[in-house]
């Protein structure tokens, strides 16, 4: 395989490192939707928790979409 070649596949798992990360802030912010309905009295102390996982999911998929990026250059 050309070196070219891998870069571009490289750079193609981590596009899709990218989109998983949508799935996994979807997950955090449905969890957190589940959660408050079943108690809504406890929601307020959970929300610096969802923010905090809305955080992590989303820095996975930036770090993922930039070593797409740089292998592309």
């Amino acid at each position: 395989m050309e070196a070219e070649a891998a870069k571009l596949l490289g750079a193609g798992f981590a596009a899709i490192g990218a989109g998983l990360a949508a799935l996994g802030v979807g997950n955090v912010f449905a969890a957190f939707l589940n959660g408050a309905l079943r108690n809504p009295a406890a929601a307020d102390s959970q929300f610096p928790r969802l923010m905090i996982g809305f955080a992590a999911a989303e820095l996975l998929g930036l770090l993922a979409f930039v070593i797409a990026i740089l292998l592309v250059l």
